[in-house]
């Protein structure tokens, strides 16, 4: 199974204005796209997963906190359709911050629930699939958002 990985971007800016990138991220495979707006700071939606499919995350206003864990007791065969494997569910999930003002792309594979909060007002989040909504209604996952509580700052 594939780890979320980051993709980083940046933004150039000259006397005209600037333009915001991420050359590194790929659409081959998305399939469709949709986009989420909290009503305020520190509203969190999570925890959800999918078995088969993947998804990206950008975020072009504002800043969140995502998460993503493996999808805890589910079981997962090797690329070659082999080794079975089998995630417990106390697996802490990995944190990201992703913001417009240091824009990446976070790639959440398959197998993965994702989660967010946002940390700023009007924050807009993303979501790139690789499934159709009809395929992914049939490959999904819930679990309540405190799951995996991993929405406190972190006070440094």
């Amino acid at each position: 199974m594939k780890d979320p990985k980051v993709i980083s971007g940046g933004i150039a800016v000259d006397d005209r204005g600037s333009v915001t990138f991420v050359n590194d991220f790929d659409f081959s495979g998305v399939k469709r796209f949709y986009q989420v707006q909290n009503h305020r700071r520190g509203f969190i939606r999570a925890w959800h997963g999918h078995q088969k499919e993947a998804k990206y995350v950008y975020v072009p206003t504002g800043s969140a906190l995502v998460g993503a864990v493996p999808v805890p007791n589910y079981v997962y065969m090797d690329e070659m359709g082999g080794d079975v494997e089998v995630i417990p569910g106390d697996k802490r999930p990995e944190k990201f911050i992703l913001s417009s003002k240091s824009p990446k792309v976070l790639h959440i594979p398959a197998g993965y629930c994702n989660g967010f909060m946002t940390l700023e007002e009007n924050t807009i989040v993303q979501f790139f699939s690789t499934s159709t909504l009809e395929e992914s209604l049939g490959d999904d996952v819930r679990f309540d958002f405190d799951k995996w509580d991993i929405w406190e700052e972190d006070y440094r």
